[in-house]
């Protein structure tokens, strides 16, 4: 475990046989909080790898105390290695961030700069605004963003599965997130908004993969459509949040109440 003080941020990346990108991504992004003088804790979730991702993890975290290694023994997907990875988490911020590197080390700084700046009360994120990560990519986006949309109207991110995400770890904590699976970030921004929560959105470059192979398939995408169904029309997850989870919560947004059933 990394010994030093609290850190400024806990930052999870679920890793699944990504050999070829973290040996690049992680040492960027530990270098750039390192220069900007705050201290980092990356919880660098081995989520069932079945390469040499966790002995890479293993031994990047034996060099450098910022860098955390977390096995998860079978992969139940992105989700799940999140889930695994938040009660590691020791820093007063805590944040999600893929693997892929298509995310500027130095963006995620200032993201949790805007984050501080902006209080406790507060999600911060990113927008990929320009995406240079192929037209299928950009077109599936698109319309998952849609669907979002018209299951929740008023929702106001245009980019809901953009990462990094920021917030403070006792938010993290309240929300009670449970999906396994790509339903995660949604899940957690649509949560937030329905108690009140600020989010805000920073705009960054969407770059192609640094190396290795994206995880995203077409059933990927069906797993994203039928899960947002599901979770729009459950009822168990806002009796959960009606109660004041969170100290800073605001109130429950009345937009986000199922439609009643005639």
């Amino acid at each position: 475990m990394n010994t030093n003080p609290v850190p400024d941020l806990s930052l999870i990346m679920p890793c699944y046989n990504e050999e070829a990108i973290i040996g690049y991504t992680i040492p960027r992004l530990v270098s750039a909080f390192e220069k900007a003088g705050y201290r980092l804790e990356l919880v660098a979730v081995d989520n069932g790898s079945s390469d040499r991702t966790g002995e890479i993890i293993r031994q990047m975290a034996g060099e450098n105390p910022s860098i955390v290694h977390h096995r998860v023994e079978k992969n139940e997907g992105y989700g799940y290695g999140v889930l695994c990875g938040i009660p590691v988490c020791t820093g007063e911020w805590v944040g999600i961030i893929p693997a892929d590197g298509q995310v500027d080390a130095e963006d995620v700084v200032r993201l949790l700069d805007a984050a501080i700046a902006s209080g406790s009360n507060v999600i911060a994120k990113v927008r990929r605004r320009f995406r240079l990560d192929g037209w299928n990519r950009k077109i599936v986006s698109i319309a998952y963003n849609l669907m979002v949309q018209m299951l929740w109207p008023g929702f106001g991110s245009i980019d809901v599965n953009g990462s990094p995400k920021i917030m403070p770890r006792e938010l993290m904590l309240a929300l009670g997130l449970k999906s396994k699976g790509w339903l995660l970030d949604p899940e957690l921004l649509i949560k937030a908004h329905y108690i009140g929560i600020k989010i805000i959105e920073f705009n960054v470059f969407g770059r192609m993969r640094g190396n290795g192979l994206s995880h995203v398939r077409a059933e990927t995408c069906w797993e994203f459509f039928t899960a947002l169904l599901a979770f729009r029309f459950s009822s168990s997850w806002r009796r959960e949040l009606k109660a004041p989870v969170y100290s800073n919560a605001t109130h429950v947004n009345p937009g986000f109440e199922p439609t009643p059933r005639s």
